[in-house]
């Protein structure tokens, strides 16, 4: 029973962690994590899911909080919280593939709702499709580039680092 206590404030710790870092990444960058064209730094976290099922609860609550302090409409942080959840998800259930799968539901779950968000919450006069290409554009940076860079550093410490119980 004790172990499972510590098992459970461990997930709440690094989930915790996580959120923080993502909210702290994301409002440093600000002039260029929101809008059309946007590369969100603190996207890169969305690979953890790969190492800790914390980091599902993290990032979904990072972009949360990011959403909301940066002035977000409601269908924004709803709907594009929503997409990193949903990207989180995945790359949890593709933790055992390749590395260079995880990064993938993350761009493809933003890629698929932002420029719908941009569209009909923010009235972008900009043709859905083009923003598709943008939003990739900024996800495969920052999931893809900074997120495989970020797996390659953590991925030699995965033991230390992210151990299930304490």
């Amino acid at each position: 029973m004790k172990n499972n206590q510590s098992g459970k404030v461990l997930f709440i710790a690094q989930a915790a962690m996580i959120a923080a870092i993502y909210v702290v990444l994301t409002l440093i960058g600000a002039s260029f994590s929101y809008g059309e064209v946007q590369v969100r730094i603190s996207e890169a976290l969305t690979i953890l899911p790969a190492f800790t099922p914390a980091a599902i609860p993290g990032v979904f609550l990072g972009c949360l909080i990011s959403n909301i302090l940066g002035g977000c409409i409601l269908p924004d942080i709803i709907f594009g919280s929503l997409a990193t959840l949903i990207g989180a998800v995945f790359t949890w259930m593709l933790r055992n593939k390749s590395k260079y799968l995880a990064p993938l539901p993350p761009i493809i779950a933003n890629v698929l709702v932002v420029p719908f968000v941009l569209k009909y919450g923010y009235m972008v006069p900009l043709p859905i499709p083009f923003m598709m290409l943008t939003v990739g554009i900024g996800e495969v940076i920052s999931c893809g580039v900074l997120g495989l860079i970020l797996y390659t550093a953590l991925n030699r410490y995965r033991g230390l680092l992210f151990k299930t119980t304490v």
